[in-house]
C-alpha cells in the first residue's frame, strides 16, 4: 500500500516543477521571439531583414538557444503535469502529456529553419549560385517558415490546453473556473493558428486575450507546490 504522505510530497513536487518551468518559459520565449527575432524581421523587406539578421547573428543564436530550452522545458512540464493529474484520469493525463511532447518536437523542428537563416546570413552575399536578391529572399522565406511552423504547432498546443483544462475542472485540486479559463486559452491558440493557415489576411490575435488561464494555472501550480494540496471548490 502506498504511503499517502509520500504521494502528497510527490504531488507537491510535481506541481512546483511544472509551475516554475512554466514561469521560466514565460520569460524565455518572449525574450527570444519579441525581444530578438521580431525586432530584426521586417515583413516584406527581404534586404533589410537579411541585413538585420547578418549584423545580429549572435542575438539570433541566443534566440535559438532560448527556444531550445523552452522546448526542453515543455517536455519537463508534460511529465510534471502528468504526475499532477494522473489520479484524475490516468489515460487522459497521459494523452495530454504526450500531446505537449509532440508540440515541443514540432517547435524543435521549426528551429531548424532558424539555423537555416544563420547559414544563409553567415555566408554573406557571396553564397555560390545565389544572387544577393535571391539570398535575401531565401533568408526571409526561411524565417517566415519558422514562424509558420511554430504557428502550426500551436494548434497542437491548444488541444493540449483543452484537455488540461478538462482535467483541471475534474480534479477537485483546483477551482473549476480555472479549468474553464485554460480551455478558453486553448481555443484562442487553435482559432488563431487555424485562421493563419486558412487565410493569409487573418490578423486577429485571440491568444493575446485568452492566455489568462495559462498564467493563473502557472501561479496556482506554484502555490500548490509550496503550500500543498487540498480539495478546491468553485
Amino acid at each position: 500500500m502506498s504511503n499517502p504522505t509520500t504521494h502528497t510530497v510527490s504531488l507537491k513536487s510535481a506541481a512546483l516543477v511544472a509551475g516554475l518551468s512554466l514561469l521560466l518559459m514565460a520569460i524565455l520565449a518572449p525574450i527570444a521571439n519579441f525581444g530578438i527575432l521580431l525586432k530584426l524581421y521586417v515583413p516584406g523587406d527581404a534586404a533589410t531583414t537579411f541585413h538585420n539578421f547578418t549584423t545580429s547573428s549572435g542575438s539570433v543564436r541566443w534566440a535559438v538557444l532560448l527556444f531550445l530550452i523552452v522546448a526542453i522545458l515543455d517536455i519537463i512540464v508534460a511529465w510534471a503535469l502528468y504526475l499532477v493529474f494522473k489520479s484524475v484520469n490516468q489515460g487522459i493525463s497521459l494523452l495530454t502529456g504526450w500531446i505537449r511532447v509532440v508540440y515541443a518536437a514540432m517547435l524543435g523542428t521549426a528551429l531548424f529553419r532558424l539555423l537555416n537563416v544563420l547559414q544563409l546570413t553567415g555566408a554573406g552575399e557571396n553564397l555560390p549560385g545565389l544572387a544577393p536578391q535571391q539570398l535575401h529572399t531565401q533568408t526571409l522565406l526561411a524565417f517566415q517558415s519558422f514562424q509558420d511552423g511554430w504557428s502550426m504547432s500551436l494548434i497542437i498546443f491548444g488541444i493540449h490546453l483543452g484537455l488540461l483544462g478538462y482535467l483541471t475542472v475534474k480534479s477537485g485540486l483546483f477551482p473549476k473556473w480555472l479549468g474553464v479559463l485554460v480551455v478558453i486559452a486553448g481555443l484562442g491558440y487553435c482559432i488563431d493558428s487555424a485562421g493563419k493557415m486558412l487565410s493569409p489576411t487573418y490578423d486577429l490575435n485571440l491568444a493575446a486575450y485568452t492566455f489568462l488561464g495559462e498564467v493563473l494555472l502557472m501561479g496556482w501550480l506554484i502555490w500548490r507546490g509550496v503550500k500543498g494540496f487540498d480539495r478546491a471548490s468553485g
